[in-house]
């Protein structure tokens, strides 16, 4: 069954179309909204998607998810602050510090809250490393630096529906499609 309009909470245009092509045949609608609301420092990804679902709790139903890059030598940094160092560092400035480090282990997550006639969270997880240099320019944040361990490509150098496959957002969107398809 189709079921009516779901808004997707964010103010980025490529986190919106990936959920609009897995969750366009579930709605008659997929909508953005840019909507300010507190975002609270956490230590973990599910802590700040709670709270959101929380103060966004009379847009119903509605989607918000917050993503991290956690890269190992570097203690899990950017972690919860990756769409702010994005902002401040970009990929060059990750690169940089990754600059001489053996280790480029890392791993993307994704934590998606829905809220529709009742709260639900989903996780994904994607394990890769970080590459030497930028490669590729599809996609978003760092996906030119990212290349999962199950392709030899990066996030930028895949087409939509090949990173939807396999990334942080994909897998957690996946538990997502299931539970929505199941009501």
């Amino acid at each position: 069954m189709i079921k009516e309009t779901l808004t997707i909470i964010t103010s980025n245009q490529g986190k919106y179309k990936e959920y609009r092509e897995k969750l366009g045949g579930h709605y008659k609608q997929v909508e953005m909204a840019d909507v300010g609301y507190p975002e609270i420092q956490a230590e973990e990804l599910k802590e700040v998607v709670e709270f959101a679902l929380e103060v966004l709790s009379e847009r119903s139903p509605l989607i918000i998810d917050d993503s991290g890059l956690f890269v190992d030598s570097l203690n899990g940094f950017p972690g919860v602050y990756s769409s702010y160092v994005m902002k401040t560092l970009g990929c060059d400035g990750i690169l940089s510090l990754m600059e001489n480090r053996k280790d480029r282990g890392s791993r993307f997550e994704c934590v998606i809250g829905y809220l529709g006639e009742r709260k639900k969270i989903f996780k994904g997880i994607s394990r890769g490393t970080i590459t030497q240099e930028k490669k590729g320019t599809g996609g978003f944040g760092y996906d030119p630096i990212f290349q999962p361990e199950e392709s030899e490509k990066t996030y930028a150098e895949m087409s939509s529906n090949e990173k939807n496959r396999i990334s942080h957002r994909g897998r957690a969107m996946e538990k997502l499609l299931d539970f929505v398809a199941s009501k």
